[in-house]
């Protein structure tokens, strides 16, 4: 099994998530303009505050998906070696990832999303390739391990069919 597996962008996907954010973002600018007391005269610091943020957040990757969609190239790729994927920040920040560090792989179900959790032994072989936030996020203190979360939310097949696939390579 030496072929190389690489999944790429289902624009109407993208299509249907940049929807999503759009209608969001339009929510969020309104609680925004509710919080700075546009309706009521009324200032809500709270509101204010929490929603001009997450907008902001909200902002910035909507329009990095934008400018995203005209790259052609792969979203994930498997081999018999290794496996990346640009479908999560983590994901793309950790960049390649050799099977023999995987330990383990599920599903999981984040807010509205399926991922696939790969969990990652072999610590100290990835350390330093990621920003300190970023590691945060992938480092399991408890267990001394890492893991790292791919999504099928943009790319050509579901989430059952891509822990799937991860799971075939990583059982060779």
């Amino acid at each position: 099994m030496n072929e190389e597996i690489k999944l790429y962008r289902n624009f109407k996907k993208t299509r249907n998530l940049l929807l999503y954010a759009f209608a969001v973002n339009i929510l969020l600018a309104i609680m925004l303009l509710y919080g700075i007391g546009t309706f009521d005269g009324v200032f809500k610091i709270k509101l204010s505050i929490a929603s001009g943020a997450i907008l902001l957040i909200m902002f910035v990757l909507s329009f990095k998906m934008l400018a995203s969609i005209k790259d052609k190239s792969p979203l994930i790729q498997i081999d018999s070696n290794v496996f990346s994927g640009r479908t999560t920040p983590v994901a793309k920040a950790f960049g390649r990832i050799e099977w023999q560090d995987v330990t383990d792989l599920q599903l999981k179900k984040v807010g509205g999303d399926t991922l696939v959790a790969i969990t990652i032994d072999n610590v100290s072989k990835y350390d330093g390739k990621v920003s300190k936030f970023l590691w945060k996020m992938a480092y399991d203190e408890q267990n001394s391990k890492l893991n790292i979360m791919y999504s099928a939310s943009e790319i050509e097949i579901n989430a059952d069919e891509l822990y799937k696939l991860f799971l075939k390579y990583w059982k060779k």
